[in-house]
């Protein structure tokens, strides 16, 4: 809301200063072409001089410089450089891709021991989202939902402005993969 107020004010409050410095021109043109015309029409009476151009020239430089109009697409000049994200090193970026493959592994094992277990007549999905699933091959579509979204986390974490969060950013995937993986060794030995 700020914002909108702040880029809605800017191009008015130029536009003002633009009208002043310009209404200030205009009167220090009218007072330069009164006081030649003042002087023009007393030397007329003592000799005859040449006709005055009809828009003279000042010779005098304004009192306030004429700002240069700033277009309404940038009302604001940078103060200081912008900041950017902090990047990811080729180390983090392939041990990204390692936490991300064996999230996704993890959660395809949970899914066949749960699915192996329920067909099995060994037990039944406690997990209320994963439910209508339990009992199709949907389930392993639905199982990769959760490794997916702490791949997301992670990477975000990773280029985070906060500098702790760019030191954990693997601890999303890390807690994701090893939920996994102890779920479907329990599944495991529940049928076994």
């Amino acid at each position: 809301m700020v914002l909108a107020t702040l880029l809605l004010l800017c191009p008015i409050l130029q536009a003002d200063d633009a009208a002043k410095v310009a209404a200030a021109a205009n009167a220090n043109v009218e007072r330069q072409t009164l006081s030649v015309t003042a002087s023009h029409d007393i030397s007329k009476d003592a000799t005859a001089v040449p006709a005055l151009p009809s828009a003279p020239q000042p010779k005098v430089k304004p009192e306030v410089e004429p700002v240069a109009l700033r277009s309404a697409a940038q009302p604001f000049e940078p103060v200081r450089s912008v900041r950017r994200r902090p990047g990811e090193t080729p180390r983090q970026r392939k041990v990204w891709y390692g936490l991300m493959a064996a999230g996704h592994a993890g959660a395809a094992f949970d899914a066949w021991s749960t699915r192996r277990a329920i067909s099995g007549g060994y037990g039944q999905e406690s997990n209320p989202f994963l439910k209508p699933f339990a009992s199709s091959n949907a389930i392993y579509a639905a199982t990769q939902v959760s490794p997916a979204f702490m791949d997301y986390l992670g990477k975000r974490m990773m280029v985070s402005q906060n500098p702790w969060i760019r030191k954990l950013w693997w601890v999303p995937q890390v807690a994701g993969t090893s939920i996994s993986f102890v779920a479907g060794a329990h599944n495991v030995g529940v049928v076994h």
